[in-house]
């Protein structure tokens, strides 16, 4: 299912930084990059979300803000943010509720797929990717940066 042009479903989670974040806080302030991902600690997803933390300045000055997403705990987040160098939030969706929302939830196996979705200021989904498997990451940071330039 696209979401691309719709209203982005919104939600509130707890993160890694110790906040509740609530993506429609965002509108009219800055552009939203979702990264949803399977599992933290995982080997795929340890070097996505690291890579799009490296790039967050990039992201910021193209009016963006990066947020992980996927069913591991805050604590767990916290964790594996600190041993990776991840410096994005890291959001707590434990009941897979957001993943469902975005249509990246893989019920049976308790988890989220791996997806990016693209956010514009006026919260609407502009970019949507889901990766036919949870193994493959094809979206990488800069295809989301010239995707935030065309906006």
């Amino acid at each position: 299912m696209s979401l691309v042009g719709q209203p982005a479903p919104d939600f509130t989670l707890p993160a890694s930084t110790g906040e509740q974040i609530t993506l429609s806080s965002y509108r009219g302030q800055q552009h939203v990059v979702l990264v949803f991902y399977p599992l933290d600690f995982s080997p795929v997803c340890s070097m996505q979300l690291p890579e799009y933390s490296g790039r967050q300045d990039d992201f910021a000055d193209a009016g963006a803000v990066v947020l992980g997403i996927n069913r591991d705990s805050v604590h767990a987040h916290k964790a594996w943010a600190a041993e990776y160098g991840i410096e994005v939030p890291l959001l707590a969706d434990m009941k897979l509720d957001v993943a469902r929302l975005y249509g990246v939830a893989i019920d049976e196996r308790g988890i989220s797929g791996r997806a990016v979705f693209l956010i514009d200021k006026a919260g609407v989904v502009r970019y949507q990717h889901v990766e036919e498997t949870t193994g493959a990451y094809t979206v990488r940071p800069e295809v989301v940066l010239a995707k935030l330039r065309e906006l």
